[in-house]
């Protein structure tokens, strides 16, 4: 019996590594030439021709052109900006704030803060997010309530976060004003519903007879999560956490108003320092430096973030892919 013959571009012939490098390595070329004669818009045009390119070459019709290129175009807002930012930024500038002892504390603020909102966000945020997925009356409320922070404006959390747990709020005993604790929890009420969100999708993926099975052979509810749903939801419990990370190191309005300066124990120093949240700290750095030392600062952060990004990722995916739990 004859079958039709697959007439799309031969991914299986190059791999797809070699085509992905290939075309990396043209779109860098193109920037740099681009970039160097002072014309980035024509960067920006190449992208969008190259795109509409590669959707001729994989012979899907008109349509695969059409979806290539308008993608492209988003892929020209995003990343432009980004070359460039990149492209402009000063190597003696950039170490000299690599150098700098501030810096040093700005950017351990802003990642061990963050992920303590993360971890918060998920020891706490899994368990609701599995209730969700299984429903129970009232839940609409109560995803509404889950998903308010996304809409609220960043200033508004900060104040909220105030009337909260400031004085008389719910922890009076507690400063939240300038304190750790104070932007944790800031951080995380702006950063759980990406971790509930993302879990509770997990747990509604999961087929609800592999965990029928697991208790009609006697395991219990805990057991039954423990070797049957967590290890099946891991994935998206991960993505959770990790999206909660990233949303907490960008957040600047809810911090700025409840700790813009932070007191906390550097490790490094072995004692007490007080520093800044690291947007609030690019923010600063403009007003009092301008748009270069600013620049050089953001592109540490950048750096900083994308490798701890990319490196959870990678030690996380062998666990997510086995999904594996203890």
């Amino acid at each position: 019996m004859a079958t039709k013959t697959d007439t799309r571009f031969p991914v299986g012939t190059l791999g797809r590594g070699s085509i992905a490098a290939a075309v990396v390595s043209v779109q860098i070329v193109a920037f740099a030439v681009a970039y160097s004669i002072g014309r980035p818009t024509w960067y920006a045009l190449f992208l969008v021709v190259s795109a509409a390119g590669l959707g001729v070459a994989s012979r899907e019709g008109p349509f695969g052109v059409a979806m290539a290129t308008l993608g492209s175009v988003l892929l020209v807002a995003l990343g432009l900006p980004l070359f460039l930012f990149l492209a402009r930024q000063s190597p003696s500038l950039v170490a000299e704030k690599a150098a700098d002892p501030a810096v040093h504390r700005v950017l351990y603020l802003g990642v061990y803060a963050p992920f303590l909102a993360a971890a918060v966000s998920l020891l706490f945020g899994v368990p609701l997010a599995y209730h969700l997925a299984r429903g129970f009356p009232g839940q609409t409320l109560i995803e509404s309530l889950v998903d308010l922070p996304l809409v609220v404006p960043h200033s508004v959390a900060g104040i909220i976060i105030l009337f909260g747990f400031g004085q008389g709020g719910a922890f009076p005993g507690q400063s939240i004003l300038g304190t750790l604790p104070g932007m944790v929890l800031a951080l995380t009420f702006v950063s759980a519903p990406y971790a509930v969100n993302a879990a509770r999708e997990a747990f509604e993926a999961v087929d609800d007879r592999l965990e029928y099975a697991a208790r009609v052979h006697g395991a219990s509810p805990w057991e039954t999560f423990r070797r049957v749903t967590g290890p099946l939801a891991v994935r998206g419990m991960v993505t959770g956490g990790v999206l909660a990370w990233a949303r907490s190191v960008s957040e600047f309005g809810a911090v700025a108003v409840v700790a813009y300066s932070v007191e906390f124990f550097y490790p490094v120093q072995g004692e007490q320092v007080v520093a800044q949240h690291a947007p609030v700290f690019v923010y600063n750095t403009y007003l009092q430096g301008g748009l270069d030392e600013s620049g050089a600062v953001a592109a540490l952060l950048l750096a900083v973030s994308a490798g701890i990004f990319l490196l959870v990722r990678w030690l996380t995916n062998d666990a997510s892919s086995s999904r594996g739990m203890p």
